[in-house]
This record gives structure tokens, sequence and C-alpha cells, in this order.
């Protein structure tokens, strides 16, 4: 075993080893608070030892001592690491089920078994993020941009609580990815082609995603009572999504999605024979449950076995039932929804995401052009 040979509060420490050799430890320019390095060779007596040390220490004052590029010794238990500190984030972090099991993949898969994770909070630098950064695998875009996004919350919260100096996550655009795809929105023709191509349990479904710009998960989770055929609104107040634990009814996805929509006109005579052909007479009877329970969720497998068949009938195999909500908001924004008027009716609370649809909006740009001709030939 190695002995001490220097005082315990010194910055570095020299020792013997069994072997006669000198081994030298110091810490960096952050100190005990921050890493721990080995010298790259052991010194044939103490003296060399000492005089290796004194240069590396004139090094860092002169602040001209560069990083072994190996990794540093493990830091001490009582140094608050990234990972230490992001196991006590994620168990006290206020997240949805479905949020938690995400985030705890990304760290236990991409961040925790990396060197990063393995630094003390107040040495990361943004050259340490860098590095990070460039082992996760680039051909998976949106997957890097959640890491990041992760790492950079963690630290930034870490900077708030007083842990680490400044939060270090400077790479530009890295914490987004752009969409690979442009989504086309399905027409109103296209729409009507790809209801009749559904089973008729489904079809007040598809209505409701692509007029009403509904979640799959806030639909499947529809009930009797929030819907109000007469009137011709549907009232959002719940949704489900799918854990390891299975079904799961929470809030909607934001705060904004707890939100009524009104139903064009054209759909209520469909959603009223929906209600009394395929829901059960209970208030909290389900509007779209599994197949042959109806108090059971659907499984969005059974629906896609539909979905896929019917966009192939309607020649739109592009076409995800996500994008059913897209079409939903273009389709708003294209009969002169304002950004507002956007925002209230998918429960969005970044105007950023309703502009998007507004500026997608097929022939918006032109009727706009037209109104503005009209009013000089007035």
């Amino acid at each position: 075993m190695a002995r001490r040979n220097q005082d315990p509060g010194a910055w570095g420490t020299v020792s013997r080893l069994p072997s006669g050799r000198w081994r030298v430890r110091y810490y960096g320019p952050e100190g005990k608070a921050g890493r721990r390095y080995s010298a790259p060779t052991t010194f044939r007596t103490k003296r060399e030892a000492r005089q290796w040390l004194s240069t590396v220490q004139a090094d860092m004052l002169r602040r001209v001592w560069i990083e072994p590029t190996a990794d540093a010794d493990a830091p001490p238990a009582a140094v608050l690491t990234l990972a230490s500190y992001a196991g006590a984030w994620l168990a006290h972090r206020d997240l949805k089920d479905r949020t938690r099991e995400h985030y705890r993949g990304l760290l236990d898969r991409h961040i925790l078994p990396t060197r990063l994770a393995r630094l003390p909070l107040k040495s990361i630098t943004a050259d340490d993020v860098r590095a990070w950064y460039g082992t996760l695998d680039p051909a998976r875009k949106t997957l890097r941009s959640h890491c990041y996004g992760l790492v950079r919350t963690i630290l930034g919260d870490a900077v708030r609580d007083g842990k680490a100096p400044a939060n270090p996550c400077a790479i530009r655009g890295a914490g987004s990815v752009k969409r690979a795809v442009m989504i086309r929105p399905a027409s109103p023709d296209e729409l009507v082609k790809l209801t009749a191509a559904m089973p008729e349990r489904y079809q007040a479904m598809v209505l409701l995603a692509s007029w009403c710009a509904m979640r799959f998960g806030e639909l499947a989770e529809l009930r009797r009572a929030d819907v109000d055929a007469e009137d011709g609104t549907v009232r959002i107040r719940r949704a489900v999504v799918r854990t390891r634990n299975g079904f799961t009814v929470t809030s909607p996805k934001t705060t904004a999605g707890t939100r009524d929509v009104a139903v064009p006109p054209h759909l209520l005579p469909a959603l009223r024979d929906h209600l009394v052909n395929h829901v059960g007479m209970g208030t909290d009877s389900l509007l779209f449950p599994a197949e042959g329970d109806p108090r059971t969720h659907l499984q969005p497998s059974t629906l896609y076995r539909h979905f896929y068949a019917a966009r192939e009938a309607a020649g739109r195999p592009d076409l995800r039932f996500h994008d059913l909500r897209h079409t939903g908001a273009v389709l708003a924004a294209q009969s002169g929804a304002t950004l507002s008027e956007l925002m209230g009716r998918l429960g969005h609370t970044s105007a950023a995401a309703a502009l998007r649809y507004q500026h997608t909006a097929e022939g918006r740009d032109r009727a706009l052009a037209e109104k503005m001709s009209r009013l000089a030939e007035s």
C-alpha cells in the first residue's frame, strides 16, 4: 500500500509505492472541490516527484496548465458529481409518469455511464459537455437533442441550487432538432376517404382528431360526460398514457391542454350517431374503448392496424395518426383563426408552436393577397 508523505490539506500529495518508486497525485485549479489527477509516470526519488509537482503548480498559477487527456481519478464520495445530483434531481422533480420514464431511460443509457457523469458539478466545462455530446450518435438527431436538453436542464437547476457556478451547456441548436420530413396535411377530400375506410366504431375518432386537432391520449380518455353533442362542445380534462405499469390517466400534456373545443357543426350528426351506437349509457363510459371491453382503454396498436389500411385507401400512405392533429390546426388557420385562437384550440402554451401552423396553412398567403387587392379596388 502506498504511504502518504504530504499533509492532508495540501493541494498535491507525494507517496511511496511498495516498489520503492514515488507517485504524485494532485488537484486541478478548482482544488479539492474539483478533479484529482495522477502524474503520468512514477519517480525514482522523492525529490524528483516534488520537483515535477512544483512545475505543475507553477503552470496552474500562470494559467498555462493543460488538463491531461486521460480520465481523472474518481472524485471523493463527498464531492457532488453530475451523476449523484441527477439522481436526486429526478427523484424530487414533479414529472408525469411517462416523462419520468423517458428521463430515466436517457440517464441510464446515455448520460450516467459516461465520463461526464463522474465529474464534479463545479468543475464541468463547456469542453466537457461538447466532448460528451460528440459521443452521441449523430444519426439519431432527436435522441441527441433530448439527451442534451436533459443535461442542460439538470445543470441549470444545479446553478439555481448553488451547486455549480454556471451552466456549461453552450452548444447552439443542440437542444432542438429540425423536422426531417415536412408534414403534408390531409385535404378535406382525403379526410372523407380516410374516415369512410375506417371501421364505423373509429370514424368519429378520426373526425375529432382531424377537425378538432385532438391528441390520441386525449381521445382515448374521452367519456360520455365530456361530450355535449347538442351544444357541440368537447371538454378535454384528462388524457391517458401508456407506461411500464400499463395505462395511466393523467392531466393533458400542458396546462393549456385543459380546454373546451367547439366541434364543427358538420361533424355533429356523426358524433351523435357514435354516442348512440358505440358508447355505453353511463356518464363515465369511454367514447373509444378497446374492442370487446368497454371499460378498457384502446391500445394504439389496435387503432393503427385499421388506420394504416385506411390511409392506403385514401391515397395517403405517408399520413400518421398524429398528422391529423396537424391537419386540424392547418384547417383552423386556413379558416382565419388568430394566434390566440389557435393556441386555445390546440392547447398550446407556446405561441411559437401555434404560429408554425399559421405559416404552413396552404393557400393562406394567397387568400390574404387577394383580400389586399380587393381593398385596393374598393
